[in-house]
């Protein structure tokens, strides 16, 4: 559904009355376009404040969001339809944030999962990630971070079948397996490469270092601390010449490959 004079999202918003924007949200969700297409995005989450300030930012940057109030809801709807992303809370009523995540990977879901999360203790996030969730965002957060990481997630599908893999000012030419920053032709040695490969083909996704082991050196064996050592030589070959940092540690968790963003006020919940 196209906005227009009779959607009643719009008649709320015009009127300034975000009680009865939110309301009508819930009732029928809400449609945006983005540069020529409807890229649709589902919210999984129970607290009414956050839907608004979540709902209005992807609405205003043209997307179409759909909002479930709980577990179940959200997995059912999600399993049922072809959204393009799942922002998801950890916790909320009738199932938990990481069932829903473990049901939908286990039924074959691959869609991009955002989680949401009021906790910051390391084993938490951790098992966000393991259960199939993409990538979070721990609350309080800046809606500025939260459109970066969607942009991010629904720009990986497409990137990883680009034969020239772009990430800002990083090139990477997957057939000659060239790479270049802002121009500068970057030498990297293989496992140097590889790593960054899947850094770049999972932009804005935190990878935790058993993730990166895997997909990098699962051919041999190797010493407890190789990924932060590898991680260092594509810092000091990447970031330092430039300035400007595309590789961040994320604490007691991984890592990410992350464009900047203009900073936005923070979201307090």
């Amino acid at each position: 559904m196209l906005e227009g004079q009779g959607d009643p999202r719009r008649t709320a918003r015009a009127r300034g009355n975000r009680h009865e924007w939110l309301a009508a949200r819930l009732a029928v969700g809400a449609t945006g376009q983005g540069e020529g297409q409807t890229v649709r995005i589902l919210l999984v989450e129970d607290d009414p404040r956050i839907v608004l300030f979540v709902g209005e930012s992807l609405e205003d940057a043209g997307y179409s969001v759909t909002v479930a109030r709980d577990g179940e809801e959200g997995f059912l709807d999600a399993r049922l339809n072809g959204y393009d992303l799942v922002i998801l809370d950890l916790r909320l009523p009738r199932l938990d944030g990481l069932e829903v995540a473990r049901r939908l990977r286990a039924d074959g879901i691959a869609t991009p999962i955002l989680m949401l999360t009021a906790r910051a203790r390391e084993q938490d996030l951790i098992a966000g990630l393991d259960v199939g969730a993409d990538d979070y965002l721990t609350k309080p957060f800046r809606l500025g971070e939260l459109r970066a990481r969607v942009r991010a997630l629904l720009r990986r599908d497409s990137l990883s079948h680009a034969r020239v893999m772009r990430v800002g000012d990083l090139e990477l030419d997957t057939a000659t397996r060239q790479v270049r920053r802002a121009g500068r032709a970057i030498d990297l040695s293989a496992r140097e490469y590889a790593l960054l490969h899947y850094l770049v083909h999972h932009v804005g996704q935190t990878l935790t270092r058993a993730q990166l082991e895997g997909a990098v050196w699962s051919d041999s064996a190797v010493g407890s601390n190789v990924v932060e050592v590898y991680i260092g030589y594509l810092r000091h070959k990447i970031d330092a010449p430039c300035g400007t940092p595309l590789i961040h540690t994320v604490r007691g968790v991984g890592y990410a490959l992350r464009v900047p963003d203009p900073v936005s006020p923070p979201l307090t919940v």
